[in-house]
């Protein structure tokens, strides 16, 4: 890993700041506890679809955090391969309990359990084994492992940061999708730099002009995009936790997390 300053990556989201931007989107279809549970029916046609988005919006947290637990490269790459397809295996998915509380506090957990007790028979077998391999991409996680910058924290507070980032990542991926739908693609690009903590660049006036908008239109645009990031922000958190109660909360240890 390199040395380097990080910066956050959820400068609009946490303030609540509505035209042409799009406006009528429902909150996301599948609720991380709904896929978790999905995934550990194997009789449910919804399981292939629902370990893939579990996949693809954890495995890199839970790689770092085996990384960070002192693991190579290839013994992470094996470990995390193993712990998701043994979540489906030893049906540990289906005992899970929403109720209980947040899922990446499920997540987390049961990594950490298997860790304890499943890595002698994880590594026993060849690399990969005979367990179907998922479709993770390790080489770029290992790159960009390496190129992240150097700090003192502590595995689960890794594990925690690369949730955030994850999670802010897939918001901003549902909502490039809702303009790119609506053909507002270039106004996305454009504006999404004020999302990331970049800024728009161009002064409004020089931007309005360049997207064929007035600087009246152009601001009611950022104002409904940051509104509406939030909001899909607040959507995803929500299917995390175990109750509407707890939302606010972890948005606000997501914003410390993304800080430290």
């Amino acid at each position: 890993m390199t040395k380097n300053d990080s910066t956050s990556p959820a400068t609009c989201a946490e303030s609540s700041t509505a035209s042409r931007a799009p406006t009528n989107n429902p909150a996301f279809v599948t609720t991380h506890w709904s896929v978790v549970l999905a995934a550990g029916r194997s009789a449910d046609t919804r399981a292939g679809e629902a370990l893939a988005r579990l996949c693809r919006l954890y495995w890199y947290p839970l790689y770092v955090y085996v990384r960070r637990r002192g693991h190579r490269p290839h013994d992470a790459e094996d470990l995390t391969q193993a712990f998701f397809a043994r979540l489906l295996e030893r049906n540990w998915i289906a005992r899970a309990e929403q109720a209980k509380g947040r899922f990446r506090t499920f997540l987390l957990t049961t990594l950490e359990r298997f860790l304890a007790n499943e890595w002698d028979k994880a590594h026993a077998h060849k690399r990969g084994g005979d367990r179907p391999l998922l479709p993770l991409q390790f080489d770029a996680a290992e790159t960009r492992y390496g190129v992240e910058p150097v700090d003192d924290r502590t595995p689960e507070q890794a594990f925690e940061y690369h949730w955030a980032v994850s999670l802010l990542d897939a918001v901003l991926t549902r909502l490039q999708t809702e303009f790119q739908t609506q053909d507002q693609g270039a106004l996305f690009a454009a504006l999404k730099p004020c999302l990331t903590g970049e800024g728009i660049g161009d002064p409004y006036q020089a931007l309005a002009e360049r997207l064929g908008l007035s600087e009246t239109a152009l601001k009611v645009n950022v104002h409904r995009l940051r509104q509406r990031y939030r909001a899909l922000l607040r959507a995803e958190i929500a299917d995390t936790v175990a109750s509407p109660a707890e939302i606010d909360a972890e948005m606000r240890h997501l914003f410390n997390v993304l800080s430290r």
